[in-house]
């Protein structure tokens, strides 16, 4: 497995276009039907669900814990997107859309920009509970609208879905598409002296909320906007570096940032390696490296 070439690979396609698939609407939206899971389903909910309930106190961010608790997400069955749009709405002005799973990026930047945040409809099979590369109802729903109820939040990925939009234009989504990675998805966030998880990526991910914070091998480095804009990162596997921003307004201070400036200055700058290092970093872990070492030489 080539991990430099794996992380870049994805970045351009970040939020993608299923294979195949024509929509009937031209902003991909579905309906969730919600009636049509099968008590299979719902099954298969409320095992990830409780099974990361077992795990997120002590390592989610007050923040996710806070909006979990407000929203109507619970583990006897697969959340009606309209009752949690409802509760999301009354907060922080958000709702979510049904769609068929990863979408066109301007569709996606659309939605986001109109406060609108597309979920994907479908979950993962029983056999499927630990890995799927592909984002399902779990994934966007548990990992990620908890933390739109707080208003920094909520007013940050209105911002992205509209620097999206620009970025696409000028050309420089990668860029962008790295800082969601590492926040959005697979953030970190220091919090009473302690790192916490605030990524929806790993909060939905048993597996990962354990290695972000307590395993040995990745590198755990402090915030900074344009290190991270820098950084190549992975889909395939845990990622071998995770940024830990200070509080949560430095996603208000990235909200109201014109990034057109720092856009040309990257331009003229190398990227950094996943597992890269730099003397400049605030180093919070300075990682192993084994548990990526060993998927290269089959160890794991």
């Amino acid at each position: 497995m080539l991990e430099t070439q794996a992380g870049e690979n994805a970045q351009s396609d970040f939020h993608g276009i299923v294979g195949g698939y024509v929509p009937e609407r031209a902003d991909w939206t579905i309906d969730q039907n919600w009636g049509a899971y099968t008590p299979e389903e719902h099954a298969t909910w409320k095992t990830l669900y409780e099974r990361q309930m077992t795990l997120i106190p002590g390592r989610a961010s007050q923040a996710y814990l806070d909006g979990l608790a407000e929203l109507p997400i619970t583990a006897d069955r697969i959340p009606d997107f309209e009752a949690l749009s409802d509760a999301l709405e009354k907060r922080t002005g958000w709702r979510v859309v049904a769609v068929p799973g990863m979408v066109p990026n301007e569709v996606f930047f659309n939605h986001m920009a109109n406060r609108r945040f597309p979920a994907g409809q479908f979950i993962r099979k029983a056999h499927q509970l630990d890995y799927l590369q592909e984002p399902d109802v779990f994934h966007d729903i548990f990992g990620h609208v908890p933390m739109m109820v707080n208003p920094v939040m909520a007013d940050f990925m209105q911002a992205y879905g509209e620097g999206g939009l620009r970025a696409e234009r000028l050309g420089v989504l990668d860029y962008l598409a790295r800082l969601y990675w590492y926040t959005v998805e697979f953030g970190l966030i220091e919090e009473a002296g302690a790192l916490r998880i605030f990524g929806g990526g790993i909060l939905s991910s048993f597996t990962e909320t354990r290695f972000a914070l307590e395993s040995a091998s990745p590198n755990r480095i402090g915030f900074d906007l344009e290190r991270v804009m820098r950084t190549a990162y992975r889909i395939d596997e845990f990622q071998e570096t995770y940024f830990v921003m200070p509080s949560l307004d430095t996603l208000f201070d990235m909200a109201n940032t014109d990034f057109a400036p720092i856009y040309e200055k990257l331009k003229a700058l190398p990227d950094f390696g996943l597992a890269t290092v730099t003397p400049d970093d605030r180093v919070f872990t300075r990682g192993t490296g084994e548990y990526h070492r060993a998927l290269l030489t089959g160890d794991c």
